[in-house]
């Protein structure tokens, strides 16, 4: 059906053999790949971080704001223009969504300034998001959040490897949350990561994903325990020894990936920068280091996303939406939600083009000549 697709898995031999190898062992549950997992994710974050393998991002949010204690009358700044996976663990600990608009229409990321105009007396934690693989500025939010002795959550999951200053994004804060979903940089089919540097929340993040429990299974297999006490209550998050033989696979070649997505990304600027019809963002940001997750880009008021996206459709080019605006949900439409005017106009007139590693310039072409020609007819 189409002749771009909006994502390609980057798998080859390698991914099959290491699934194949972990079913040939005869344990799939968390165990030693799990181990590896997370060993080789903190040193490719560099410095002194404790990761936790879990079945999923949102997983990884939701530990960060039980270990933080976040309840019912606390608020949680969110950005207005990110996945409803934010909005849903705050509400799921009982506490108060707030939005943070984008700093502007160049950068879509929130900021310090935006952070700030939203902070309250109940305000106790930040998630901020790096949306599309572009950081955030970090310096001026990690100094606000201290000042206003606010905890710092950095929602990675479009982020893996991106740098501000040269440091990799979720070692900022209290929690980084890393997503692998399918369609990830790093993708394992479903999967996160919960970063920190701290021990006292790693130990709570481990006991959090496995209900609680001071000694896992594999430990009693291999006899290195016999029982095991609960010392608080928990969840199951746990990640599986396929998924994590899939990360330890996909986290070798994630550099060499993000270095192709950023050499299309080049090519799309090449075709598209100056296109009638569109603009593109994060455009000259300074600082950063991005791992280009997606390509967005911004249509003109006057585009009809819905027809524009049909003709690409008709093409065999797949597109896609980054996101939706909250309030357009049923579930948030009545719960107050307070105005991000940026946020909630680019939700009405983003578009997302196909971006992977295997894709080719001839892809990227067929995409670009597509696009300026259906905006022509729009127009």
């Amino acid at each position: 059906m189409w002749k771009v697709q909006l994502f390609k898995l980057n798998y080859d031999k390698r991914e099959s053999q290491a699934v194949k190898d972990v079913v040939d062992s005869g344990w799939i549950t968390m165990g030693e790949n799990t181990k590896k997992f997370e060993n080789s994710f903190e040193e490719m974050l560099g410095g002194t971080i404790y990761a936790t393998a879990l079945s999923s991002a949102t997983a990884s949010l939701h530990i960060a704001l039980l270990s933080l204690d976040i309840q019912k009358g606390d608020e949680v700044i969110i950005p207005a223009l990110t996945f409803v996976a934010d909005i849903n663990v705050v509400r799921m600990v009982g506490a108060t969504p707030i939005l943070a608009d984008c700093e502007s229409y160049n950068d879509w990321n929130i900021s310090a300034r935006t952070i700030e105009k939203v902070i309250t007396p109940k305000t106790k934690a930040v998630i901020l998001v790096h949306f599309a693989g572009y950081p955030c500025q970090m310096d001026e939010i990690v100094a606000l959040c201290k000042e206003r002795d606010i905890a710092l959550i950095e929602d990675c999951a479009h982020a893996p490897e991106a740098r501000y200053k040269g440091k990799a994004v979720g070692t900022f804060g209290e929690y980084g949350c890393f997503s692998f979903f399918t369609n990830k940089n790093l993708s394992v089919g479903e999967g996160g990561m919960l970063i920190t540097k701290s021990e006292k929340y790693d130990r709570e993040a481990k006991y959090f994903r496995s209900h609680g429990m001071t000694a896992l299974t594999l430990d009693r297999h291999k006899g290195r325990a016999i029982t095991y006490d609960v010392a608080q209550s928990g969840l199951n998050y746990r990640i599986d020894e396929m998924r994590s033989a899939l990360g330890l696979v996909q986290l070798d070649k994630l550099a060499k990936a993000n270095a192709k997505r950023e050499e299309l990304v080049e090519h799309y600027h090449d075709r598209l920068i100056g296109v009638e019809g569109l603009t593109i963002p994060f455009i000259n940001i300074v600082n950063i280091e991005s791992v280009y997750h997606i390509f967005p880009i911004l249509l003109d008021n006057e585009i009809d996303r819905v027809a524009l996206i049909g003709k690409l459709k008709d093409d065999g080019i797949q597109s896609s939406i980054h996101y939706p605006a909250f309030k357009d949900f049923t579930a948030f439409r009545d719960i107050g939600l307070n105005e991000a005017p940026i946020a909630e106009d680019i939700a009405t007139r983003e578009l997302t083009l196909p971006l992977y590693p295997t894709m080719t310039h001839d892809e990227v072409d067929l995409v670009c000549d597509s696009l300026i020609k259906n905006l022509g007819e729009l127009k």
